[in-house]
C-alpha cells in the first residue's frame, strides 16, 4: 500500500500480526483497497468460540490450506476479518476481542465504534 491508512482512532494503522501474516495484502497489517471485497479490516485476536462460529458460518479458519500457504489458525491469534463477519459474530455473542490500533477506520462503515471498544483489547 502506498498510502498511509488510518485506523478507527484516526491514527496511522499500526501492524496486526506477522505470525502467521495477516492482512488482504499479507502485509500484516488491515490495509485495505478496492480488490478487497469482504472489508478485512478488523484487527482481531480470534478465540476458539469465534473460529467455530466462523467455520459453522462457511468460513474455516482452522484447518490448513497449504497450496495457499494457510496454516490455518489458532485461538489466540491476530488476524484482519472482515467487518461483516465481525458484526455477525459480534450479534450473535461470539465477536473476538479487536485491536483497535491496527483496526481500519473504513470498519466504521459497519460496524460502530462502541461496539468495537466493548470489545477491545488494547489501551495504548
Amino acid at each position: 500500500m502506498s498510502e498511509n491508512q488510518k485506523n478507527v482512532l484516526g491514527t496511522d494503522l499500526e501492524v496486526c500480526g506477522r505470525d502467521p501474516v495477516t492482512g488482504f495484502f499479507r502485509d500484516g497489517c488491515c490495509n485495505t483497497g478496492s480488490g478487497d471485497v469482504g472489508t478485512h479490516t478488523v484487527c482481531a485476536i480470534v478465540d476458539d468460540q469465534f473460529l467455530e462460529f466462523s467455520a459453522r458460518r462457511g468460513n474455516d479458519l482452522i484447518t490448513p490450506q497449504l497450496e495457499y500457504g494457510f496454516e490455518g489458525l489458532k485461538s489466540g491469534d491476530r488476524w484482519c476479518l472482515c467487518a461483516m463477519r465481525w458484526e455477525e459474530s459480534r450479534q450473535a455473542g461470539c465477536a473476538p476481542r479487536v485491536k483497535l490500533s491496527s483496526t481500519n477506520i473504513k470498519t466504521l462503515k459497519y460496524v460502530r465504534l462502541d461496539h468495537l471498544k466493548k470489545h477491545q483489547f488494547d489501551l495504548n
